[in-house]
């Protein structure tokens, strides 16, 4: 009687023992959703405001992910610009892109607050956009005119940072 009652214990103890490295184990190799769904709730993602909306329907069609999408650079000469529809179009050898601006849109002229009435035809344009789900362009900022000092010798520093961490590579490994 006491060896099955030791034996009953020992039992016990082991599977009281391994019960929680097997439960931990399973988990591990069944990824459930609600890790997946605290991992994208990032700090940065809630001190990110979210995009605004308004009820006209014009208003629903350039809405974007801008938490979620990165916004694409862009430079050139402006080819045409249209002050009522508030766009410009920059031409290329390949094809044209039409930009929209919006209410949201940051347009500065050397460094300045500018408007559209800054917008023309023949002037050098650099800034970024969201590409919206309907296909338009809708630009974030726009610089009109070539850059400024402050933005070359930022270029400049950013160029030189860029330079000296590719020379720093290759002498780190050579080649066979």
């Amino acid at each position: 009687m006491k060896n099955k009652l030791n034996l009953i214990t020992a039992g016990t103890v082991i599977f009281a023992c391994c019960t929680p490295l097997a439960v931990q184990a399973a988990s591990k190799n069944s990824p459930s959703p609600a890790p997946n769904v605290s991992a994208t709730a990032s700090p940065k993602a809630k001190a990110s405001p979210a995009p605004k909306t308004t009820s006209s329907p014009a208003a629903t069609n350039t809405t974007t992910d801008a938490s979620k999408a990165r916004a694409i650079p862009f430079h050139g000469m402006i080819s045409a610009a249209d002050a009522k529809a508030k766009t410009f179009t920059i031409a290329s050898k390949e094809h044209s892109r039409v930009f929209k601006i919006t209410d949201k849109t940051v347009l500065t002229k050397a460094g300045a607050p500018a408007t559209m009435k800054d917008v023309v035809a023949n002037e050098e344009v650099r800034g970024s956009y969201w590409k919206v789900t309907d296909g338009t362009l809708e630009a974030k900022t726009v610089k009109l005119g070539p850059k400024t000092e402050a933005e070359k010798a930022a270029a400049e520093k950013h160029n030189s940072k860029k330079s000296s961490t590719t020379e720093a590579e290759p002498s780190a490994s050579p080649k066979p």
